[in-house]
């Protein structure tokens, strides 16, 4: 059976991979920085459970201080050409999108079928079920473009090394963030809040908590930077004391689509650079915080927009389902 350690021991060799590559490029410019960085990434994912909790801490301690030292370089392997890229493209047209269309398709109906299938559950773990069958769906989308689009045998790794150079330390914000929110949980902040929102706001109807939960969910992640960090808080505040048992909301339905609500916050926010700096970064802009700025001003009123069909999509199905 498939279980989320092994998800964790897949993503360590790949952060371990990265690790190694970056060694052996003479070329980078900050080659002992980058290595250390995903070296101790790898060493979380792989060997997290056997360092405990004060080893974890250390571990973290020691990401921070590597990442405050001085910028990530971002390293230039040499795998396909631009003009074979562009042929490719070209060549290929739309087609290009079905490995990445493969890994959605697969996470899903890995769920359901570990959900509702004998052979689906003797395959995949009921704890985590949807993290791991987005894992399988990546293995399946890349083992599919190493066969269709035939590249040199590094370049998966290669690239996938320049692209998390390019993203730099902010690939580790979505672990810590999300760490914080069961820190604010465990110190009952979501009761706190909860008690603020219901003394502020009359939560007497199901719209009106529904539009409390998910403007919260957004408003909370634009502070923290992260949904994965307001989630726990705002759910613990409105989701499940208010919409689901006080109104009787399908909780299932209620945290999705609440989590939804949070990442609209986070187009709205430079506190997520995790993801609002991955344009500029990619792009390789020379102003990044400009960059950012201009990156966030485009997606704010797309999340508005979506804020706002999310309310409507809460308020019409996690009542009626």
């Amino acid at each position: 059976m498939i279980t989320l350690q092994h998800a964790y021991i897949v993503v360590g060799l790949m952060f371990l991979a990265f690790a190694v590559f970056t060694a052996l490029d003479r070329t980078h410019p900050t080659r002992i920085r980058n290595t250390l960085f995903w070296g101790l990434i790898a060493a979380s994912m792989l060997f997290g459970p056997a360092l405990g909790g004060l080893g974890n801490g250390l571990l973290v301690v020691a990401l921070v201080i590597v990442g405050a030292v001085g910028k990530m370089g971002v390293g230039k392997p040499a795998t396909t050409t631009l003009e074979e890229r562009r042929e490719g493209a070209a060549r290929r047209g739309n087609a290009l999108f079905v490995p990445a269309l493969i890994i959605p398709l697969v996470a899903v109906g890995g769920t359901l079928l570990a959900k509702y299938t004998d052979a689906g559950a003797w395959l995949i773990s009921s704890t985590q079920t949807t993290l791991i069958a987005l894992g399988l769906g990546c293995l399946i989308a890349l083992v599919v473009a190493i066969a269709w689009f035939r590249p040199p045998v590094m370049a998966p790794v290669q690239e996938g090394r320049r692209l998390m150079d390019s993203i730099g330390w902010a690939a580790v914000l979505p672990q810590m963030l999300a760490s914080l929110g069961a820190v604010f949980l465990a110190a009952d902040v979501g009761g706190v809040v909860g008690e603020l929102v219901s003394q502020t706001v009359p939560l007497t109807t199901p719209l009106l908590a529904v539009v409390a939960y998910c403007l919260g969910m957004a408003l909370f992640t634009v502070i923290m930077g992260n949904a994965f960090a307001a989630f726990p808080v705002m759910t613990a505040a409105i989701g499940l004391p208010i919409v689901v048992h006080q109104f009787g909301g399908n909780p299932a339905i209620v945290c999705a689509i609440g989590m939804l609500a949070g990442f609209c916050g986070t187009l709205m926010t430079p506190m997520a650079a995790n993801f609002n700096v991955v344009p500029a970064n990619l792009l390789e802009l020379p102003d990044r915080d400009a960059a950012l700025n201009g990156v966030i001003r485009a997606q704010i009123p797309t999340a508005l927009v979506m804020l706002a069909v999310n309310i409507v999509l809460m308020y019409a199905l996690a009542f009626r389902f």
